[in-house]
């Protein structure tokens, strides 16, 4: 006989219990069955992370609709659940990830009239006053926090420059290995104004810009891979990745050293897919980053 529904299960508990205690143990039902899928969906991809052009256990799938465009990763991390839970469940937290990404120009979190947000600025990949940059004022829920899963959301209905439906999201499951399993998603739609601009941009200054899907193999046995609108969401839905990443991966410095720590651990791994998301050199990305976190520890 099968198990009942979600559905079915809180009736019967709303019958038996009352209101309160209901929603409360369907809300844990619902948490560990998010938990278990994640894990199911770790298995599934197990050759994959064993196995791709990333050298390292991440899966990345991207896709275009009518609707708009999405970036999926999916990362076997060598850091504890409980140290990936402490370092991602607060909007302050996020905006020291966000910074490092290299068109993120300012990020303060706050308390706002509907609950907790963050203003976040979009901008070139050069220095940029906050005027000549786009803001978004993203919604921050942390909807799921349990003692093995947890799962972050950030989004706007409208986004930067154009763009609407925008979305940042993070889930991560503890496994028995003492690793832990991420899977991020990057999604948004866009007006027609911002698809033409981008457009423009892939036909002209980013016609050789490509993302990581391999579309097929040249004569040469060299990879031919996806360029267009696709190609954009793949290189910054893993520059996202390697903020995150590089942002665990520095959690152990002294606080003073942790940010620099985090901005040379971010350019590195980026390098290492220099073909995708190389843009500046060093010098110039830490000189601006820099600048552009002491500008956020103020109201902008």
């Amino acid at each position: 006989m099968s198990s009942p529904s979600p559905v079915g299960r809180l009736w019967r508990c709303l019958l038996a219990l009352g209101l309160v205690s209901c929603l409360g143990t369907a809300l844990a039902q619902d948490s560990s069955e998010a938990a278990q899928r994640l894990r199911t969906q770790r298995s599934t991809l197990d050759e994959s992370l064993q196995h791709n052009v990333f050298a390292r256990p991440l899966v990345l799938v991207s896709k275009e609709t009518t609707q708009g465009l999405r970036g999926d990763m999916y990362a076997l991390v060598a850091f504890p659940f409980a140290n990936v839970s402490r370092a991602l469940q607060d909007p302050q937290q996020w905006c020291e990830v966000m910074i490092l990404h290299l068109n993120t120009k300012y990020c303060h979190a706050l308390d706002g009239v509907q609950g907790q947000q963050v203003q976040l600025n979009i901008g070139s990949k050069s220095p940029q006053t906050l005027s000549q940059s786009s803001r978004v004022t993203l919604a921050y829920s942390l909807t799921t926090s349990q003692p093995d899963y947890f799962e972050v959301q950030l989004s706007a209905r409208e986004g930067p420059m154009g763009t609407r439906d925008y979305q940042i999201r993070l889930e991560a499951v503890a496994l028995a290995t003492g690793q832990t399993f991420l899977h991020l998603t990057y999604a948004y739609s866009a007006n027609l104004a911002a698809r033409l601009a981008m457009q423009t941009y892939l036909a002209t200054v980013g016609s050789d810009k490509v993302g990581f899907t391999v579309l097929s193999q040249a004569a040469q046995g060299a990879p031919v891979r996806i360029k267009g609108m696709r190609a954009l969401l793949e290189r910054n839905t893993m520059r996202y990745y390697l903020a995150i990443n590089s942002y665990l991966a520095t959690r152990q410095q002294p606080p003073a050293q942790r940010f620099e720590a985090s901005l040379q651990h971010w350019f590195s791994a980026s390098e290492t897919y220099s073909e995708q998301l190389h843009e500046i050199e060093r010098p110039a990305y830490l000189t601006m980053k820099r600048a552009e976190h002491l500008r956020q520890q103020t109201a902008q």
